[in-house]
């Protein structure tokens, strides 16, 4: 496996990479988010999101837990109903965080669990027992699915299973075993996978739309046009060619500091909170766009989250919700539904005096025309980008119409009264108006 320091990055994968990073701060959050990479074959998603493994660290868990309990919330059969003291007696370990795969030959016993043959063929103390399946063993990780489209199409008994483990958050397992008690068991576990939605048997959503609306975000995996970023890609291929039997070389310092990064990034955000006018905005795009499913919006507001935590921004602002939307919301409405809310939430923009807001001295602040209610006065956060705010100002309709008016016909008959004053219509350079708008703002 390819260390991710290594990896090539280019403009076609970038997202990816920013998305994924988003999902291991999540997974140290100990809240899962479900992520499906779509691409052309050949593009590298499955390289990108196996190589997150090198990110991981390690959890604690009940010694020798096969169902990775957590020391002070334990799920399990086993260990529910311990209390402080007995969990100290059975002790604690240190082990890696669950990366685990579900490959297309599984079957449900292998996924969910089945009789631990071990046990029941014990000639000195034989008894029934249950084996916790991949599902189970990856509670507090991730678990990955390539070409999960096929998957879906032929193993529709593994799809109702992960159906029950991505509706909720935390999810649930049932295993069901004859001879032996039904045992439910909730999952905490981030579903990650890949599939090219130009092979058979095509895109995820047109196969098993439930599954599709149960991944939190879908990226678009595009190729590379950078030919330095294709090149660094044939030197790896070329040096993996010469020394086969070499295992991969991991830059051991990059490694810890990526992962030191993302450690620092979980404990620092993890009390991060949308703010209410935020979530109001995200609220009206869901009943304005009539939205069919409210795991849409949960999405984009735990992504909103995720990437201002991943920007180390101390405040939600509008870019990281319009950053997440597409993402959020591709799989799960039709494209012209998802250029409305992106033209709506790009040109509804107004300015509204904030009233009662000792905060600021300067209480002209952007809002949205979404949020734009006679109930509603809140107002975006100060520190919106000055490009943003200049590109979604009052201005910006005057700026287009100065962009694309037509030259006249006589412009050269033109002359300024008085000399060297007054300008042509034409001439008038709507960026200055822009800039002059944004320094009377601030």
């Amino acid at each position: 496996m390819k260390s991710y320091h290594n990896l090539a990055r280019h403009e076609g994968n970038r997202q990816l990479f920013e998305v994924v990073e988003m999902g291991v701060i999540s997974s140290l959050w100990e809240a899962p988010l479900h992520i499906h990479a779509e691409g052309l074959r050949g593009t590298g998603k499955t390289t990108v999101m196996r190589a997150v493994k090198d990110l991981l660290l390690p959890m604690e868990r009940i010694k020798g837990c096969l169902y990775n309990c957590h020391p002070h919330h334990p799920h399990c059969p086993h260990h529910r109903n311990l209390n402080r003291e007995e969990v100290e007696a059975v002790g604690t370990e240190v082990i890696p965080r669950p990366f685990l795969e579900i490959s297309h030959t599984a079957k449900t016993g292998t996924v969910a669990g089945s009789i631990d043959l071990a046990r029941i063929t014990d000639t000195t103390r034989s008894e029934a027992a249950l084996l916790p399946g991949i599902i189970p063993q990856a509670h507090r990780g991730i678990i990955f699915i390539d070409e999960i489209n096929r998957l879906a199409d032929t193993a529709p008994e593994i799809t109702d299973i992960l159906l029950d483990v991505m509706g909720t958050k935390p999810g649930r397992i049932q295993i069901e075993e004859t001879g032996l008690p039904v045992v439910e068991i909730p999952v905490q576990v981030s579903v990650w996978a890949a599939s090219n939605p130009d092979e058979e048997p095509g895109p995820l959503q047109e196969i098993r739309r439930q599954l599709s609306d149960r991944f939190d975000l879908v990226i678009d995996m595009g190729r590379s046009k950078d030919p330095d970023a294709i090149a660094q890609i044939l030197i790896q291929s070329e040096t993996a060619r010469k020394n086969p039997y070499l295992k991969p070389v991991k830059t051991e310092p990059a490694e810890k500091r990526y992962s030191q990064e993302m450690e620092d990034i979980a404990h620092r955000y993890r009390n991060l909170e949308m703010p209410d006018f935020l979530r109001n905005y995200i609220a009206r795009t869901y009943v304005k766009y009539d939205l069919e499913s409210l795991r849409a919006i949960e999405a984009v507001q735990h992504g909103a989250l995720l990437s201002c935590a991943l920007r180390r921004g101390e405040k939600v602002l509008i870019s990281d919700i319009l950053k997440i939307i597409p993402l959020a919301l591709q799989h799960r409405t039709d494209r012209a539904t998802l250029a409305k809310i992106m033209a709506g939430s790009d040109n509804s923009f107004s300015y509204k005096e904030e009233k009662g807001n000792g905060s600021d001295s300067n209480n002209n602040r952007p809002t949205t025309g979404i949020l734009s209610s006679q109930e509603d006065t809140e107002t975006l956060s100060a520190e919106a980008p000055a490009k943003a705010m200049a590109d979604k100002s009052l201005f910006a309709p005057l700026k287009q119409l100065l962009g694309s008016r037509p030259k006249p016909a006589n412009a050269d008959e033109i002359t300024t009264s008085p000399p060297g004053q007054a300008r042509r219509i034409t001439e008038v350079d709507g960026d200055n108006l822009l800039k002059t708008e944004t320094q009377l703002r601030s």
